[in-house]
């Protein structure tokens, strides 16, 4: 009769089984570290595999210590230990005790020529990475359809700023996955979008090979908008994120890299908001202050005051030209007697002469101080006329009037009056108190 037991105990069987193995004890594992793990118990879990098969593995903490370096993905290894069941989920793992070194990966050599082949290009170059726009209209996004990225970047962008969102779908791990992100790029480049994020999440070096193909990072290098790559988590690099215009960490990042905060945008609006109000306040106070100065020098008082001035000054230019011309004219008469009373009667013709000549410059002055005298009048009379015309007199004789306050300072608004306010109105011919009864002010 065949045995019956439960999974439990077949589980245990096979452990049982393959602990008492020789040929499954104590034996090297030769192969490639993949999709490395790390935990915060210091436990490494991975997969160890070659072109034809793979297993999953795993290093305890107590035999991380017996090695000097640090275990990566695509790194080539030589694993020593023996094969264990994990009797709870019913697979078997190899547990390694000690690991050295063997090599580096073809993966990882051939993402290293690639990486430095473009680099001497110039495609990694900062000075040709291109701005993101700050307000983009349209986000074009080349990802899977059923991934986590494009809900990430949907619900960031909502939150944030809403924009459009135009998925190019593509495959992004396997054979032949490149295609895909290549031809999304064009398409989207075709359709004219603002910006484009080209992602996935992490994954191992094979998982994430697609973005390190060259034609991606070419196409990358050729869009027309600026790309932003979002490729694996915070330490995995491709080389789709060394050409592209920005790197993102993650999904999220990248949204929040492609749009602003809208409540970002509100607070800069309402300081933009506040500092111009300053300044026009500013503005407004100080050209207050220029058209105060400018009142008080038009005021009718401070204008007859000014005309007066200048009378004086010409009086007093006009009895100082006419005592020196006295002055001159008796030095010329001294002189003159002086001579006719030391000259010979022999040189009577030259004094004669003299004489003559004498009455012809007293007749020359004679015309020039008319001449400067009426060239000092008519300044005078243009610059009086001038202060005439700026004077409020003058608007006065058309009819207007003139109203001041008890202080005798213009009145220019209703503000400074109230109920009870002595004024005073000033007409062509004369001026009139009155007391304000009521006002009213116009908007």
């Amino acid at each position: 009769m065949s045995e019956r037991v439960t999974v439990t105990e077949l589980n245990t069987r096979v452990k049982e089984v393959l602990n008492n193995t020789k040929e499954l004890n104590d034996l090297w594992l030769l192969g490639e570290i993949s999709n490395l793990k790390k935990y915060t118990s210091g436990h490494y879990y991975f997969t160890i595999k070659d072109p034809g098969s793979e297993i999953r593995a795993v290093m305890f903490r107590s035999s991380r210590a017996r090695i000097d370096f640090e275990p990566s993905d695509s790194m080539k290894i030589e694993a020593y230990g023996h094969l264990d069941m994990y009797v709870e989920r019913g697979s078997y793992q190899f547990i390694v005790e000690s690991m050295k070194r063997s090599g580096i990966g073809e993966l990882y050599l051939k993402y290293e020529a690639l990486k430095k082949k473009l680099d001497g290009e110039g495609l990694f170059r900062q000075d040709r990475k291109r701005k993101i726009p700050q307000y983009p209209k349209t986000i074009g996004v080349v990802t899977s359809p059923t991934g986590a990225v494009i809900h990430d970047i949907i619900t960031t962008t909502g939150r944030l700023y809403p924009v459009d969102i135009l998925l190019a779908p593509a495959q992004v791990q396997g054979d032949g996955a490149w295609k895909t992100i290549v031809a999304g790029i064009e398409l989207l480049n075709r359709v004219g979008v603002d910006v484009i994020i080209v992602g996935r999440g992490g994954g191992s070096l094979e998982d994430l090979w697609p973005f390190n193909e060259e034609p991606v990072a070419r196409a990358i290098a050729a869009s027309k908008v600026p790309v932003i790559s979002s490729v694996g988590h915070e330490t995995d690099f491709t080389i789709a994120d060394f050409v592209a215009d920005v790197r993102a960490a993650t999904p999220t990042a990248a949204a929040q890299i492609a749009v602003r905060d809208k409540g970002e945008i509100r607070r800069q609006l309402e300081d933009f908001t506040v500092r111009m109000n300053k300044a026009l306040t500013a503005v407004t106070e100080k050209m207050r202050g220029r058209f105060m100065v400018v009142d008080s020098k038009l005021s009718p008082q401070k204008a007859r005051d000014r005309v007066d001035m200048l009378l004086m000054k010409l009086d007093d230019m006009s009895s100082r030209m006419a005592g020196a011309l006295s002055k001159k004219t008796m030095e010329m008469h001294r002189r003159l007697s002086s001579a006719d009373a030391r000259l010979v009667p022999a040189l009577g013709s030259v004094v004669s002469g003299k004489k003559m000549s004498s009455e012809a410059v007293f007749s020359r002055i004679g015309p020039a101080i008319s001449t400067m005298m009426g060239t000092k009048r008519a300044y005078l009379e243009r610059t009086s006329a001038r202060l005439d015309a700026l004077s409020p007199y003058s608007v006065l004789e058309r009819g207007y009037s003139f109203v001041a306050g008890p202080d005798g300072r213009a009145v220019t608004s209703v503000k400074g009056l109230h109920a009870g306010s002595v004024i005073t109105v000033r007409m062509r011919d004369g001026k009139a108190e009155a007391e304000i009864k009521d006002k009213e002010e116009f908007e």
